[in-house]
């Protein structure tokens, strides 16, 4: 005798707990004769076939404006999920967000050249790994040593510089691309915040001023 699952617990366990969105839920695995009205327990059998229905109708999407966008682009009917962990797009990941809005704002505002000055290495290669291609990159370790011409070729050549001054970054290093009357100085975020959102947020800010 095969085992079955409540019906609401199920959908709760894919993030669908606000009240329309599990009505919808629901009304589309009865109207694949998975389930009937009044009922509230499914066979486990079932469920592979209910899952894949819920994927091909409905993006489970939160609340975030770059997910919602997203979403909509998708084809399929939007699905308010909560919490945001569930979210097709960003996975609740602030920093996915964060990444999302931030090629949306560098396209708009004809940004392709973005230099990073600092971090870690680990988060030097999570950027590369998540920007690099629809942006060109150029990452400067602040901990090894730059001359004044080397980072004068830096601000000539991106369209902005992000300069991370709450990582691992030496003032001397740092000074080359802040200091008053550097050329281009129009181009440089001084960001204080950790964090790769923080990063990319500032650069937002900068952006869209």
């Amino acid at each position: 005798m095969s085992a079955d699952k409540d019906i609401d617990g199920w959908l709760a366990e894919r993030g669908i707990t606000v009240m329309e969105s599990r009505s919808r839920a629901r009304a589309a695995l009865e109207e694949a004769g998975l389930t009937r009205p009044g009922k509230t327990r499914i066979s486990e059998p079932k469920l592979p076939r209910a899952e894949q229905i819920l994927a091909e109708r409905f993006y489970r999407v939160c609340s975030a404006s770059e997910c919602q966008h997203v979403a909509r682009a998708s084809g399929r009917a939007l699905l308010p999920v909560d919490p945001r962990s569930h979210c097709e797009h960003c996975g609740g990941s602030n920093n996915r967000r964060a990444e999302v809005a931030f090629l949306e704002t560098c396209n708009r505002r004809g940004v392709r050249k973005v230099v990073v000055v600092g971090g870690s290495p680990a988060v030097r290669e999570e950027l590369e790994e998540k920007l690099n291609g629809p942006l060109q990159l150029r990452m400067v370790d602040g901990t090894e040593r730059r001359t004044g011409s080397q980072a004068q070729g830096d601000l000539e050549w991106g369209d902005l510089v992000l300069v991370w001054g709450a990582t691992e970054l030496h003032h001397k290093v740092s000074s080359h691309y802040t200091q008053p009357g550097t050329p281009h100085r129009h181009k440089v975020v001084h960001v204080v915040r950790r964090g790769v959102a923080a990063l990319l947020e500032a650069g937002i800010t900068h952006l869209n001023r």
